[in-house]
């Protein structure tokens, strides 16, 4: 389990733990309070995501919706999904960004942590 069969210092490894638990208490703060915008159809609809995937807003231009079209609605509520979609892509890539250091786990330690990003 161990590189040459040696045996880590424990009390480094629970020094390195609790970084690392800090280090992702700080992160996953980072993330909560970080809003992305996801949007489509030109900027036509706009949502407002924090990094934690709460939706914060929704703005739909007026331009996005043809009174005259019998479709309009349909098209309007793709705009929302394709935004939303975009908005969400953000997220999982900003929540990598914050979370990719700290998958690698304590050194010396096989696999990293499960459960984060990467792994």
């Amino acid at each position: 389990m161990f590189p040459q069969g040696e045996m880590p210092d424990m009390n480094s490894l629970l020094q390195q733990a609790q970084q690392m638990t800090q280090q992702l208490g700080q992160a996953q703060q980072e993330l909560a309070e970080t809003e992305v915008t996801g949007t489509s159809g030109g900027g036509l609809v706009k949502v407002v995501v924090s990094g934690t995937g709460d939706v914060k807003s929704l703005v739909i231009e007026p331009e996005a919706y043809d009174a005259d079209d019998p479709d309009a609605l349909s098209t309007v509520a793709d705009l929302v999904v394709a935004a939303l979609h975009d908005a969400t892509d953000k997220v999982r890539k900003l929540t990598q960004e914050a979370m990719g250091p700290l998958a690698g786990g304590l050194p010396g330690m096989p696999g990293g942590l499960p459960g984060l990003p990467g792994q």
